[in-house]
């Protein structure tokens, strides 16, 4: 049995993207509402513009304000 290295990944530069539109599959995004996944995409136009307008918590920020 050999041993194999998995792949490396390296981000893609945004001005020459790996793979052209055509070749790119839509990605679908999730969220979890009231204990349960939902696709973003089933929300209505109110509840996806609430979601974009989510703050995310950031631990580093948050240690830098106990820090201080």
């Amino acid at each position: 049995m050999t041993e194999t290295t998995p792949p490396t990944y390296t981000p893609c530069d945004l001005d020459d993207p790996a793979l052209a539109d055509a070749e790119r599959t839509p990605c679908e995004r999730w969220t979890r509402v009231m204990g349960y996944h939902r696709p973003v995409s089933s929300f209505n136009t109110g509840k996806q513009a609430e979601h974009a307008e989510r703050v995310y918590f950031r631990t580093d920020k948050a240690l830098a304000s106990v820090e201080e």
